[in-house]
């Protein structure tokens, strides 16, 4: 049997790197896929991708708008019944400056992506986990939400923020059989990376790469496909008694 057979999940930041390898995954484990993003179109190509794969639809929602979230957990269950699987992954990495550099505006929209975007999915999904009495929700945070991180303050403080929210959440819904575990990648080889490294050097990002590639004892950027494998584990029935736990995926960064 297939690991999340007849189940149906949720990812947000759904036309991303990370969101459309898990969604593969999770597909290609028998379950339903919503994938949820901004921008229909990129919702479109990435749904044409993976349509061979198994039953995927798509909503075009901005997370930090508390009827589209709702909107979207909404047409999850018209469509497919149910939500077992949440993952909460839609964030963004604003600007690259040292702290006095950050402006109160920059600052608060990486804030309300990440932050209030993840709380939102939480209070509208975990509901419907917790009437069924079953669910696995999977937060996606960074090793930066574990540590301190040079000219990121916001996306830092951000990822922190998601870490009390899976601690918290898991703590409420653990006597209905629902899960809240969260995610911790190295840097990932996607746009946003692409966009950090053009940020910490403008004149030379190829050697910002290489200088980010020599903190992962590992010497190279995690991939989609690595941080999908461990969403699946934990969205899966083999991770049914972990809850609250940080799980870092970070080729060797902590044990140094």
């Amino acid at each position: 049997m297939k690991r999340l057979e007849g189940y149906t999940s949720i990812i947000t930041g759904g036309a991303g790197g990370i969101g459309k390898a898990a969604a593969k995954k999770f597909l290609l484990e028998g379950a339903n896929v919503m994938l949820v993003d901004m921008n229909q179109e990129s919702l479109d190509s990435v749904k044409a991708e993976l349509d061979e794969y198994g039953p995927v639809e798509t909503t075009v929602a901005d997370v930090t708008n508390e009827d589209d979230v709702k909107n979207y957990v909404d047409q999850t269950v018209k469509q497919f019944g149910t939500v077992d699987v949440f993952f909460n992954n839609a964030g963004i990495e604003g600007k690259v400056a040292p702290i006095p550099e950050q402006s109160a505006d920059d600052f608060m929209k990486v804030m309300n992506v990440n932050v209030l975007g993840s709380f939102l999915g939480l209070k509208y999904v975990m509901p419907v986990m917790a009437k069924q009495n079953s669910g696995s929700i999977i937060n996606t945070s960074s090793v930066a939400g574990l540590m301190g991180s040079p000219g990121v303050s916001p996306y830092t403080t951000s990822k922190h923020g998601v870490v009390g929210l899976t601690k918290t959440a898991a703590l409420e819904v653990a006597d209905s059989n629902v899960r809240v575990n969260s995610i911790h990648p190295s840097p990932v080889n996607t746009r946003m990376m692409r966009s950090l490294e053009k940020g910490f050097n403008p004149d030379d990002a190829e050697s910002a790469r290489t200088e980010q590639e020599q903190a992962i004892p590992m010497n190279r950027y995690g991939e989609s496909e690595d941080i999908a494998n461990l969403a699946l584990f934990l969205a899966s029935d083999e991770s049914n008694f972990i809850s609250g736990s940080q799980y870092r995926i970070d080729g060797g960064m902590a044990a140094k």
